[in-house]
Order: C-alpha cells, then structure tokens, then sequence
C-alpha cells in the first residue's frame, strides 16, 4: 500500500467525542503543497484499483462512502477525481436531492437503501439520509411534508434519528458493508468564492441556484447541526472524518486515502478454487498450450510453401 501522506487520525471523529468543528481549519493541508498532494494521489488511485478488483472478485463485502457537506464543498469534485480509475461494473454512486412523493410516502432511509451498493461493489452516497438531520433541522418545516405520525415527531425527534442512523449502518457493518462517513468542511469565504466562480463561468453557471445563497444565512445554524449529526454519529463501525475542502486537491487525497484504508481494512481475499476443480483447470491449460503449439506449427509451415511459391519460375 502506497504511504499514508494525510495523517487521517487528526481527521478522524472518535467516538463519543465532539467533531469540535469550530476549531476545525477548513484550509489546513497538513504541510502537503498541490503538487506532492496530486503525486499522491495517484498512487492513492493505484492502490484503490487495486483492493477494488479483489473487492469486486471476492463478492462478500461492498463499501460505502457517504459524502456530506454544504453547497461548493466539492462533493462532485471529489467523486470525479477519486472515482475515476475504478471499474464502472463495481461502482455505483447515488445523488440525493429533494426526495420524491413517491420517497416521501416512506420513511426517510428507505430511498438510501435502495441504492446500498451490491456485494463486491463501492457505493458512494452523494448526500444521504442525513440530509434529515441537517437541512430539516435548519429547516424543520420540511417535517411537515413527510406524512409523519405524531408520535413520530415532537421532542426529541434528531436524538432518535441519531440512534436510527447508528443503528442501520451497525446492521450494514454487520452484514458486510463497511461504511465510512466524509464531512466535506468548507469555509464560508471560500464557499463565496465558488459561487462568484460559478457564476462568471459559461460551463459552470447551470450549477447555480439561487437558494444556495439564501442558505449562507443559515450558516451557523447548519454549523451546530453538522456538529451534532457527526458528534453523535461517529462509531467505530461507521466513523465520521471532517476533512478539510478549502483546497479541492487535499480533500481528493484525504477521501482516496480514506477509502484505500478502509478496503485495505478488510479481510479481502481472490475467490480459492475448489481442489477438485484443479485437475480441469491444468487440463484446460494444456489444451490450450497444445493450441498454441499447433497454431505456431502451421504457420511456419505455410510461410515456408509461400516462400516455396514465390520461387517458382
């Protein structure tokens, strides 16, 4: 495995301790310049390809990375440039936006878990259920449109979801999937930034919305909501790491090298062909050589007639 170039313990939220965001640097690169960070990170790329293709082969385990952050974070950045080495067939990353009527007529992970990836595969979760402990609790008129029962709601209501969210991704870790939980954090000067740059940019310009500056009025409030949401989320089966993504290049070595660590984790191994298979597999590769023999043998003969052929007078 290619050397840890992130020190992902000063990322990494412990259990039972506070993210202690405030105190966070959203620009910190841990002493990485762009160009050591992007040499990294291909090595980073060499080493996921790698565990994926075992992932992939061994089909008893899949990987889940939820990425969370706000607006401009570069949650899309990151999935492009980190993603992009990976097989297709093993891959799957879901976007979640503003839930359906149909998802609204179910409880609020049931859209997460249709799109769990499979055995064998990587699933990224761009935003994710908990999206129902940040935006609805800044926002908690959302609540209202999600057909709750009454006792479902009222006081209370994010400390139980706190342990609902604990206890789907214990029963996923349970049942094969490792799930790792990146908060993509983000400065609100920098954040400012990239709105002005995508809005003076022709091929960025459609990303947009409106909306998303009328949340930066909101920013404190969805401070205290991450913080809560990773403070009480992260587990030792399902940790958070709160990255910093004021530098789009150090999030993409920070995440790649969280997803390597995390396949590197588990106890993957290529599929053990049965014994009694063995004696097939050595005839088959006889039988091949053979070919190869025979292929080679006629045609060596065939050019030595044409060369025969040409002497004809």
């Amino acid at each position: 495995m290619a050397k840890r170039p992130v020190d992902l313990d000063r990322l990494w939220v412990r259990p039972g301790t506070k993210a202690g965001l405030s105190s966070r640097d959203p620009a910190d690169t841990h002493g990485i310049n762009r160009s050591g960070a992007e040499k990294a990170l291909e090595r980073q790329i060499e080493d996921l390809v790698r565990l994926q293709h075992v992932l992939y082969a061994e089909r008893r385990r899949s990987v889940l990375l939820v990425l969370q952050g706000l607006d401009a974070a570069g949650k899309d950045s990151v999935i492009k440039h980190v993603m992009r080495g990976l097989n297709p067939q093993g891959t799957h990353v879901t976007a979640f936006g503003k839930p359906s009527g149909e998802e609204l007529d179910h409880d609020y992970l049931w859209r997460c878990v249709r799109a769990l990836p499979r055995r064998g595969s990587v699933g990224v979760f761009n935003r994710s259920y908990y999206e129902e402990v940040l935006v609805v609790r800044v926002h908690p008129e959302i609540l209202a449109d999600e057909g709750l029962p009454p006792e479902a709601g009222g006081d209370g209501i994010w400390d139980r979801r706190f342990e609902q969210m604990r206890s789907f991704e214990r029963h996923l870790a349970e049942n094969g999937t490792a799930v790792v939980k990146v908060h993509l954090q983000i400065s609100r000067e920098k954040q400012r930034e990239r709105f002005l740059a995508r809005l003076n940019d022709p091929a960025k310009v459609w990303k947009f919305r409106l909306e998303d500056v009328r949340e930066r009025a909101f920013w404190d409030d969805y401070q205290h909501a991450y913080e809560e949401a990773v403070s009480a989320t992260s587990t030792d089966y399902a940790p958070w790491y709160v990255v910093p993504a004021d530098h789009k290049w150090f999030a993409r070595l920070a995440v790649a090298q969280i997803l390597v660590e995390t396949l590197d984790a588990l106890p993957l191994a290529y599929p053990q062909v049965p014994e009694d298979e063995l004696p097939r597999l050595e005839q088959a590769r006889v039988e091949l050589e053979a070919e190869e023999r025979y292929s080679t043998g006629a045609s060596s003969a065939a050019s030595r007639m044409t060369s025969s052929s040409s002497k004809l007078p």
